[in-house]
């Protein structure tokens, strides 16, 4: 470890200690993970001016960076399937109309699906407002080893189907999908807690007893599990702050200014989209403002980390906590949403992408002919994409494959994935959210108190890590 290398990481332990005392003073939550995301961003500028993005200090000091970014995104993770198989059960033992469940899988499934389909047509429209095209595109030693990556990858994308992806979500070994080792493996927990939730209320009339043990033990596994997010979380401002140095601190503003319009399109594409979100939240009779102040510290790590799937217990923590919606529901939108219908990743990604790389086979993707099989391509599409770094690229083969485009192409888009990653994840995350929550709303479940609550926009988030 050489001399800059020392000093890199002397700023950036002073910025932890600095956040850690914010902690010890009960600086709210938000603030801290706004106060995160911006030394971060300034320590990553401080980098490059200083060094270079590609510089050797820049690279083994985001080494250990990544300790703490990366390893705070593990230790989220780490949690993810106890925090969903012990709230769905304990959802499910707790309903008293055991139709309801059949309701809210129907309700947060229709609407990720539902705003997909906007996201895609969205993503369509801001890429003719740009004049996206990938005509006359170089390609740099990089993009050529990503292309070469894509096509590598191609086969597995044309080998998946509506079909198949359906009964991968069935558990054949639930033991396995514990350990994550399937892309659907979230959703195939989830089916499997809604087993184990049903047989137990199916025995809570014949065995009253051990029904009794058994919720017993249910509401026992929830607090410590609670606990532990609650550990976590507590970590957020520190995960935020090194993931978003490590961003800034190793992205080229040459390749960014060279893909500027796909950029703009892109965010443009993002920020329409979160406001249908926020139009969907105002239809459901909620205050947009009030709903986006609430929401801001899981989108904010969402965005730095690039993980849907790693944000789920800080939403479903989000959703019960702030904005008053039951655990069962939450936990339901968070899980689902992970993989199913992301916003960003499956929607308005591949449908900019598709639009942009069409010209350079003389097709027109501005026809009735092009976009119609395209959005359905896509809604299909996105069921199943895994909420983890590389989803986006995943649902991408899978749509350019099914409407015969040239996958290779996308590999012009690497210089710039980590940069529009970000916002996409939030979206994604955004999305599960107002699932959630107008989910609740439709079902009457939403407590009010706790949503109008204006005080709980400050402390609230001391109470989720308390």
């Amino acid at each position: 470890m050489n001399v800059p290398v020392i000093l890199n990481l002397s700023v950036a332990l002073a910025i932890c200690f600095a956040l850690y005392r914010m902690q010890a003073t009960h600086v709210s939550f938000t603030r801290r993970v706004f106060a995160g995301m911006g030394l971060g961003v300034l320590l990553g500028v401080a980098l490059q001016v200083l060094y270079g993005a590609a510089s050797p200090a820049v690279t083994e000091t985001n080494a250990y960076l990544d300790i703490v970014g990366s390893g705070y995104v593990k230790l989220l993770q780490m949690i993810i399937i106890p925090l969903i198989m012990v709230s769905i059960i304990s959802a499910i033992v707790k309903l008293k109309d055991a139709s309801s469940l059949g309701k809210i899988s129907v309700l947060t499934i229709g609407t990720l699906i539902v705003t997909t389909m906007v996201a895609a047509l969205i993503g369509i429209l801001m890429a003719k407002l740009f004049d996206l095209t990938a005509v006359g595109l170089t390609s740099s030693t990089a993009e050529v080893a990503r292309a070469a990556y894509l096509q590598g990858k191609l086969p597995d994308a044309q080998a998946i189907s509506l079909p198949s992806m359906i009964l991968s979500f069935i558990p054949a070994n639930p033991f396995l999908d514990m350990t994550g080792a399937r892309k659907t493996s979230t959703i195939a927990v989830v089916l499997f807690s809604i087993f184990i939730g049903i047989a137990a209320t199916g025995i809570a009339v014949k065995k009253p007893d051990v029904f009794a043990s058994f919720n017993h033990f249910v509401k026992v596994a929830h607090v410590i599990v609670m606990r532990m997010v609650t550990l976590v979380l507590r970590l957020t401002p520190f995960g935020v702050f090194a993931l978003m140095a490590q961003v800034v601190a190793s992205s080229s503003a040459a390749d960014i200014v060279k893909l500027i319009s796909f950029v703009g399109a892109s965010y443009s594409a993002l920020a329409l989209m979160f406001c249908v979100h926020l139009a969907i939240i105002a239809a459901a009779g909620l205050n947009p403002l009030r709903y986006v102040q609430k929401i801001f510290p899981v989108l904010a790590f969402a965005f730095t980390s690039r993980t849907s799937a790693g944000a789920i217990p800080m939403s479903v923590q989000t959703q019960t906590a702030r904005l008053g919606t039951p655990e069962g529901i939450a936990n339901f939108a968070a899980s689902f949403g992970s993989t199913i219908g992301q916003n960003g990743c499956a929607g308005i990604y591949p449908a900019m992408l598709a639009v942009m790389i069409a010209p350079t086979v003389g097709i027109d993707p501005f026809t009735a002919a092009f976009i119609v099989p395209l959005v359905a391509i896509i809604t299909v599409g996105s069921v199943g994409v895994a909420g983890v770094g590389g989803g986006a690229t995943f649902a991408a083969l899978i749509v350019l494959s099914s409407m015969n485009l040239p996958v290779a192409l996308a590999g012009l888009l690497i210089s710039i994935e980590p940069l529009i990653d970000m916002g996409r994840t939030a979206l994604n995350v955004s999305g599960s959210i107002t699932a959630g929550t107008l989910t609740s709303r439709l079902l009457g479940q939403t407590d009010m108190a706790v949503f109008n609550n204006e005080r709980e926009v400050e402390l609230d988030s001391e109470q989720l890590v308390a």
